[in-house]
């Protein structure tokens, strides 16, 4: 809340107000930017590809979880999109039940960036969607995706499929969001990009 130019965070007040984008400016020792959900709308980039593996809730069953092998190829290709772009990444592969399967961190990524990417591949596959699917809904305003147990509402988490069923999730972690989710798409890619909607092979 505001109190004369102040605004109340955790408790704490600070020297606050807006520029003409919408930004909310906090001053505390140092210009720090906070976007509200307004300047968040309009920087985020257009919506992904049409496949329903990144822009909706998945009906894909489970099925046996995602190979050794598999991971670590689709790994392989987002960390290679990581330095081919200059970003430094932790990368997570894991099965029907959210356990790890395969990790790999880049030199100087941040090691906090190790459990989130666990956590985006985790939420992934839990929720049978991309993780881009709750954030998208937080920067809408629904703010409720913030207290789902267990969701890690960040871009960068993906559901595997193989032979129309889920198999894992990848997850990516250590450059912006948007970033991460560019990885993340290349690792998808690397395996053939198998759509969600593709049952054909199903057993």
């Amino acid at each position: 809340m505001k109190i004369k130019g102040l605004e109340k965070i955790c408790g704490l007040y600070f020297l606050s107000g807006r520029d003409a984008s919408g930004v909310r400016r906090i001053d505390n020792n140092g210009p720090v930017e906070i976007p509200t959900l307004r300047a968040m709308k309009s920087r985020r980039q257009p919506p992904g590809p049409g496949d329903p593996l990144f822009t909706q809730r998945l009906t894909n069953p489970y099925g046996a979880p995602v190979s050794i092998k598999t991971a670590r190829k689709a790994t392989a290709a987002a960390i290679a999109e990581g330095k081919k772009n200059g970003w430094t990444v932790a990368v997570a592969v894991v099965d029907p039940g959210g356990v790890l399967v395969y990790f790999e961190r880049m030199d100087g990524t941040l090691t906090a960036s190790s459990d989130i990417a666990i956590g985006k591949a985790r939420t992934a596959v839990a929720f049978k969607r991309s993780t881009k699917l709750f954030e998208d809904g937080i920067v809408a305003g629904r703010l409720q995706n913030l207290g789902l147990p267990g969701a890690l509402p960040i871009e960068g988490g993906v559901p595997l499929i193989e032979d129309g069923r889920i198999v894992g999730a990848i997850g990516v972690s250590g450059a912006r969001p948007e970033q991460d989710g560019v990885c993340v798409k290349a690792g998808i890619d690397a395996l053939g990009g198998e759509q969600a909607g593709d049952k054909s092979k199903e057993k």
